[in-house]
């Protein structure tokens, strides 16, 4: 990985390889998805089915989806789900962003505590869209919790630099809401758990790299307790469907 945002690098790797294997997966059970018409046509285009989504760790109703276990049962979907996209439209998207916004957050709080942030901030977006009863993918709530953090530490501030920068996320928040409301098939309480727990992050954290050994070692604790958790959910959706199978 490269030396400056390596954890913004490792997520992007992770979550390109994940929709390669998930889009191979559904070529070979429903060949390549090209969508219906007019716009749907268009954010369908290399669609993943349902099957193979739910098989590698999408995030589902809390009381579960067409005879299928929900959250509660399978815990570890909050956190796969982070990692999957439904479609090429869908990663192009939540990818772009994140190599726009990740480094900068990435080097404001360090990698460690970063990871924490993405991980946390998208567990935060999928238990309110599980609770709603949704089946969904993607890293889109947890790029509004990034949006949260940084909302969070540039409130109060009163140089130019800050109220740009808080203008400039509002103007934001407000552009993803009013998409999420025309677009079908947006997971605006993704979205809005995301940014919700995000700022909450942000107003808990010291919105800078950890300064001594002491800050430097619970930072570390927790970026790779972070870490464990991705590995762990990802493994207990191995086994889960060897288990299956």
């Amino acid at each position: 990985m490269p030396e400056a945002s390596p954890v913004t690098y490792a997520i992007l790797t992770v979550s390109c390889a994940l929709f390669l294997i998930s889009l191979l997966l559904t070529m070979r059970e429903h060949g390549f998805q090209e969508g219906g018409g007019g716009l749907s046509a268009l954010f369908g285009f290399g669609g993943i089915s349902d099957d193979v989504l739910h098989s590698l760790g999408a995030s589902m109703p809390l009381g579960g989806f067409v005879g299928y276990p929900g959250n509660l049962a399978q815990p570890w979907r909050f956190v796969t789900a982070v990692f999957l996209h439904a479609s090429i439209l869908h990663i192009a998207f939540n990818m772009w962003f994140l190599m726009d916004v990740g480094p900068m957050i990435e080097e404001l709080y360090g990698s460690a505590r970063y990871l924490l942030i993405y991980v946390v901030t998208g567990v935060g977006g999928y238990v309110a869209s599980s609770a709603i009863g949704h089946f969904s993918v993607g890293g889109s709530g947890a790029l509004m919790g990034l949006v949260g953090v940084l909302l969070a530490a540039t409130m109060g501030r009163q140089s130019a630099a800050a109220q740009m920068m808080r203008t400039r996320l509002i103007y934001f928040i407000i552009y993803i809401a009013v998409i999420g409301y025309i677009m079908h098939g947006v997971d605006n309480w993704a979205h809005g758990g995301g940014l919700l727990t995000g700022f909450i992050l942000g107003k808990l954290m010291i919105d800078r790299p950890p300064a001594t050994p002491e800050e430097r070692k619970l930072a570390n604790a927790l970026g790779w307790a972070a870490a464990l958790i991705v590995v762990a959910s990802f493994a207990m959706m191995i086994l889960g469907n060897i288990r299956a199978n």
